[in-house]
């Protein structure tokens, strides 16, 4: 592949497999974990989102499906940097066909994958064991995808909007 050809964004997957299913459209997780590498050997680095969350916010960062952004799903409520990794917190918007189709995949376990759509600043190579160390990302979406690049990072609740047609 030529350079030319390259896309500025790069996308790292996440399984996303909900643990319990409570009322109202939000859902929240780990989308990245800090030093476990992933299938295509990047480590992110503890801080590494730190400096874009302050400038863009939740509301700089996108919430689609599959990276398309013709797919928007919903917003973050919260991207916040722990100890453990990114925990994101989402609402899916269910006025969107797209959306509650995906709610209900991810209820049923057939959706299970987070990944994020970034610009890296700040990289290091390791040689010696292949690994590109990132100290510095520009975070500009997280998606729900269908497949995950970092097994170990789970969502830890989804919660959907449950109706009863006989009150609606």
């Amino acid at each position: 592949m030529n350079a030319s050809c390259r896309l500025p964004i790069e996308a790292k997957l996440l399984p996303l497999q909900p643990s319990r299913i409570l009322p109202d459209g939000v859902f929240e997780g780990y989308a990245s974990l800090f030093r476990i590498p992933d299938l295509g050997k990047d480590v992110v680095e503890p801080g590494a989102f730190r400096d874009s969350l302050a400038r863009r916010g939740p509301s700089g960062v996108k919430l689609l499906w599959q990276h398309d952004p013709a797919e928007p799903l919903g917003r973050w409520l919260s991207l916040s940097e722990d100890s453990r990794g990114l925990f994101v917190r989402g609402r899916l918007s269910l006025a969107v066909a797209r959306a509650r189709e995906i709610l209900a995949l991810m209820r049923e376990g057939a959706i299970d994958g987070l990944s994020i759509g970034f610009r890296s600043e700040r990289a290091r190579n390791e040689p010696r064991t292949g690994l590109r160390r990132l100290e510095r990302v520009d975070l500009w979406e997280v998606s729900i995808v269908t497949f995950p690049m970092l097994p170990q990072a789970r969502v830890s609740a989804v919660k959907t909007a449950f109706r009863n047609p006989a009150f609606a």
